[in-house]
């Protein structure tokens, strides 16, 4: 069945039954590949895109529930959110940078709903994004200088 989607902007047509996932449009029917599988459980967050805005996990939701709503995804970010970008490289934040876009999509949706979040709006709205190499305190710091704000310390 057809489905008409607004992705980084552009509507796009897609041929694919009413349940595929976002994900596997993006990946395999758009070549949006940045957006990563992870548990396909809706746990990880490595397949977070935006939603009209909000953070979602793109794995668990079926294409036919996007009709006329703006999805944004980790291909779109350095245009719309260059300080994020730019500080989650200074801070070192990625390892093995699996996990990456989808806690960037995370970050932006908070900066975007929250421009100057405390450690505790960070670790809220950054829960269920898991990093396997354990980069949240450099996560943490990156967002805070993304917000133009000093981190308040901790450890890693």
């Amino acid at each position: 069945m057809g489905h008409k989607l607004n992705v980084n902007g552009d509507v796009v047509d897609v041929d694919v039954s009413d349940d595929t996932p976002l994900l596997w449009v993006l990946r395999d029917h758009l070549g949006l590949t940045g957006t990563k599988y992870g548990c396909g459980g809706g746990y990880c967050g490595a397949c977070s895109v935006h939603l009209d805005g909000a953070a979602i996990r793109s794995c668990q939701l079926p294409v036919s529930t996007l009709q006329g709503k703006a999805i944004r995804t980790i291909e779109s970010l350095e245009q719309r959110h260059p300080a994020l970008v730019s500080t989650w490289i200074n801070n070192n934040v990625a390892q093995c940078g699996y996990c990456q876009s989808g806690q960037l999509m995370s970050a932006a949706a908070l900066l975007d709903a929250n421009p100057k979040p405390t450690d505790a709006d960070i670790d809220g709205a950054m829960t269920g994004n898991i990093c396997r190499c354990g980069t949240y305190v450099r996560i943490r710091a990156a967002i805070h200088q993304a917000a133009g704000q000093q981190a308040t310390g901790g450890a890693e």
